[in-house]
C-alpha cells in the first residue's frame, strides 16, 4: 500500500497520509484545518487522543463539536473581523458566548433608554433660556456616552431540501440480494448483501476507511453493478449522491447559476436563483465563479444541483466535510424536516445523533445493524482497539 499512489486512495487514506507528513515533523507551532474530513471514527479517536498528549502549540480548525472538546482547551472566536478569545472545549465557548451576547445586549439597551431619556430633555428644552446651561450640560454628557457593541448574529444558513412526490410509489423500494462486490482484479468487497432500504430510512453508514462505505453507496445508486446477486429498484424513485469529492466534478470557472444551468439546460435563470437560495447561495454569491467559495459554499452548491430533481432519497457521503459549525445545523434542520430517505456515511457524531435513527456497521464485507447509540460504538472501537 505504501508504494502504491495517493490518487487511487479514498479521501480517509489521503488524509492520513497529509496528518503523517505534518506530525513527522513534530513542528512547535501545528496548524491543522479540518483534519477530521474523511477520516473514519477509527482514525479521528486516534487522533484525538494523540493531540491531546500534543506537548507544543496547536491551532486547529474544525466543525467536529466533539473533536473540539476533546482537545481544544482555548477558543478563538472570529467575527466582525476581530478575534475574541474563550478559555474551554467548545461546549464552554458556546455557554460563554451567548451569556455575553446576552448581557452586551441588555447593557445596549438599557443605554439606549437612557439616551432616549437624555435626548428628549434636550429636545424639549433647547430654546428655553432658562434651561440653556442644563441643555448643553445634557448635550456634552450625550458626546461622552460610549455605545456599547453588540456583537452582530451570525447571518442564518439554509438548508430547504425540496419535497419529493410520493404519491404512488410503494414498496419495495430498494432490495439487496445476495450481492456479491469486488473491483476488477480485486479483493471481494462485500459478501452475501441482504437488506433493504425504504422511504422512512433514515441510516449512517459506519466503519473504517477503505472498508467500502462509498462503494456501498455507488451500489445503491445503480453508480455500480453487483459481481453476484441482483439489486431491485423501484423505477419511479429518484436518488440523489452527494460525493465528498463532489468539488472534482464541478467547472470552477462557472458561477453557481451556470452550474444550475449547465446540469438542468431548461431551467430558466430565475428558477436557477431561487433554488441556489433555498441552499443559503444567493445574491452576488450565486454569481461568482465558484474558485472564489470557500469549501463550504461549493458544497451548497453542490446540495442545490443535486436536489433540483425532487430526489425521494438522499445518498450522503461525508455531507459535514468543508461545513462550518452553524452550516452543519441548518444541514441538520433541512434533514429534519426532509420527507424523504437518509443514507449517509459520515464520521461527525453530532449529525449522526441529530438526524439518523439507526447505524449500518460496515465490516468483514457485511452490513449489519449495530444495536446501541454512537456513545456504544465509540466504546466498542476503543476497546477493539486495545486488543
Amino acid at each position: 500500500m505504501m508504494r502504491r499512489p495517493t490518487r487511487t486512495f479514498s479521501g480517509g487514506w489521503r488524509m492520513r497520509v497529509s496528518l503523517a507528513r505534518a506530525l513527522f515533523v513534530e513542528p512547535d507551532l501545528l496548524l491543522l484545518d479540518e483534519p477530521t474530513n474523511h477520516l473514519d471514527l477509527h482514525a479521528v479517536l486516534w487522533l484525538e487522543e494523540y493531540l491531546c498528549r500534543w506537548p507544543k502549540t496547536l491551532l486547529v480548525v474544525s466543525h467536529a463539536r466533539e473533536f473540539l472538546n476533546a482537545v481544544c482547551t482555548d477558543v478563538l472566536h472570529l467575527h466582525s473581523r476581530s478575534i475574541t478569545t474563550y478559555k474551554g472545549n467548545y461546549d464552554v465557548f458556546v455557554k460563554t458566548a451567548e451569556e455575553r451576547l446576552r448581557n452586551a445586549t441588555k447593557a445596549a439597551e438599557a443605554q439606549a433608554a437612557k439616551r432616549a431619556h437624555v435626548q428628549a430633555f434636550i429636545d424639549k428644552f433647547r430654546y428655553n433660556a432658562k434651561r440653556a446651561s442644563l441643555v448643553q450640560s445634557r448635550i456634552k454628557a450625550l458626546e461622552r456616552m460610549a455605545e456599547v457593541q453588540v456583537t452582530e448574529k451570525d447571518a442564518e444558513y439554509v438548508f430547504s431540501f425540496p419535497e419529493p412526490v410520493l404519491t404512488g410509489l410503494s414498496p419495495p423500494i430498494l432490495g439487496f440480494h445476495d450481492v456479491d462486490f469486488n473491483y476488477p482484479g480485486g479483493p471481494t468487497l462485500f459478501k452475501g448483501l441482504n437488506f433493504g432500504l425504504g422511504l422512512e430510512s433514515r441510516a449512517a453508514i459506519v466503519g473504517p476507511n477503505g472498508i467500502g462505505k462509498s462503494t456501498l453507496l455507488g451500489l445503491i445508486s445503480g453508480a455500480l453493478e453487483p459481481a453476484v446477486g441482483h439489486i431491485t429498484r423501484n423505477p419511479k424513485v429518484r436518488m440523489a449522491t452527494f460525493s465528498q469529492h463532489h468539488v472534482d466534478g464541478m467547472d470552477l470557472a462557472l458561477n453557481a447559476v451556470q452550474v444550475m444551468l449547465r446540469c438542468y439546460p431548461d431551467l430558466k435563470d430565475q428558477e436557477a436563483r431561487q433554488h441556489l437560495g433555498s441552499f443559503g447561495v444567493g445574491g452576488t454569491l450565486a454569481l461568482q465563479p465558484l474558485y472564489t467559495l470557500s469549501g463550504g459554499q461549493k458544497s451548497r452548491v453542490a446540495f442545490a444541483k443535486l436536489t433540483f430533481t425532487k430526489p425521494h432519497i438522499l445518498l450522503l457521503d461525508e455531507p459535514s466535510n468543508h461545513l462550518d459549525i452553524d452550516a452543519v445545523d441548518a444541514l441538520i434542520e433541512g434533514l429534519a424536516l426532509f420527507k424523504g430517505g437518509v443514507l449517509m456515511v459520515s464520521h461527525d457524531q453530532y449529525l449522526i445523533e441529530s438526524t439518523v435513527d439507526e447505524l449500518w456497521c460496515c465490516e468483514g464485507g457485511q452490513v449489519v445493524p449495530f444495536h446501541g447509540t454512537f456513545d456504544d460504538y465509540k466504546k466498542r472501537l476503543r476497546a477493539m482497539a486495545r486488543h
